[in-house]
């Protein structure tokens, strides 16, 4: 396992700067809410949004799921300092547990530094891949109802933006992680690169507007909500918990990769059965990178758009597929928590915040 100074010599090999870097300090634990346990109701009173980033402004680098290593993160710590911010680097930065960035009770008492460091501004997740739903019942939000922050990623960060959702209401970022930055931005293609630039737009206050190519399995319709969503398979591993967000009157959006199509129509259903596809404001389908059946079995002939639309063939809110997000290059940021609109027609799809 590296050390904090070996973790460090590395970024300096690969041409990360450190006057810009920070280090977590050694001592700062987690702080659990009562009994141990993070905020076990939803707040009572409203919570301020996070203030968008301005230079000079820090981010915190962790890693609550996956690990990462250090010259994966290389060029995202220098694409952030290019853009003017300080970037801090979390003690669990670097380790490794199995699969993990650290043991549970590393990633959590890292987590929950950050959360509570008030000079920390935003915290971008490094990686997802799974374990955030190991410490996340631990975690306490008290700090963020005084010091709201932008809390960044996508794939396990689901787990995240669901929890804050159901429990504060706080908006979040869903966008790529340090991982899916381009190792050289001058070759980076144009897809990577607005991506990529979608994510400060998002951080430092930037309206989010996007359109989408048409689909001719869209449903046509206009709708006007709170968005929220996420990765399908994690949404639905955590319906029935206190992690579980509300979708009533929302802008719900879904992605998934690496699924069988059976496991995702049976997802889809599931999604249903709960309710938390009755009653939203609209629908959107971004990247789903199906398995092919493993052959063994007589194949599943349903693809993601008869999958969708069979679920949804009784409401009456609009249906956008092949959105620019999830696990694909082409993987937008979106501010969850936050009012947007989306309008569906023959024409080009529109999805914007209000």
């Amino acid at each position: 396992m590296l050390t904090r100074k070996q973790f460090i010599g590395r970024l300096a090999m690969i041409g990360v700067g450190g006057a810009a870097i920070g280090l977590g300090s050694s001592s700062m634990a987690a702080s659990a809410g009562p009994n141990g346990k993070a905020d076990a109701a939803p707040s009572a009173w409203p919570i301020p949004n996070p203030a968008p980033l301005r230079a000079g402004d820090t981010i915190g680098l962790t890693s609550p799921s996956g690990f990462l290593l250090p010259e994966e993160m290389g060029p995202a710590i220098k694409i952030l300092q290019d853009w003017g911010f300080k970037v801090k680097i979390g003690n669990a930065v670097g380790k490794r547990d199995g699969t993990f960035g650290g043991t549970d009770a590393e990633r959590l008492a890292d987590f929950q530094a950050m959360l509570d460091d008030e000079s920390i501004k935003a915290v971008l997740c490094v990686r997802g891949g799974y374990g955030f739903v190991r410490i996340i019942d631990q975690l306490s939000l008290e700090k963020l109802r005084t010091n709201p922050k932008w809390l960044i990623g996508f794939s396990d960060i689901t787990t995240l933006h669901s929890h804050i959702h159901a429990k504060l209401g706080m908006p979040t970022i869903h966008s790529k992680m340090c991982g899916g930055f381009p190792a050289d931005v001058a070759k980076a293609s144009a897809i990577e690169i607005e991506s990529m630039q979608s994510i400060r737009k998002a951080l430092t206050g930037q309206v989010i507007e996007y359109t989408v190519p048409w689909n001719e399995h869209n449903r046509d319709g206009s709708g006007s909500g709170v968005v929220v969503g996420g990765n399908l398979r994690t949404l639905e591993t955590l319906a029935g918990t206190a992690s579980q967000m509300n979708t009533d009157g929302k802008i719900l959006f879904l992605e998934d990769v690496g699924e069988y199509t059976y496991s995702v129509d049976r997802m889809f259903w599931n999604m249903k059965r709960t309710g938390m596809l009755s009653k939203l404001a609209g629908l959107i389908i971004g990247g789903f990178d199906i398995k092919a059946d493993d052959g063994n079995d007589l194949p599943f002939e349903m693809d993601i758009y008869k999958i969708v639309l069979e679920k949804v063939q009784e409401y009456r809110y609009p249906v956008c597929f092949e959105f620019p997000v999830g696990h694909q290059a082409f993987n937008m940021a979106i501010k969850c928590g936050v009012a947007h609109q989306l309008m569906v027609s023959a024409g080009v799809p529109l999805f914007r915040q209000v």
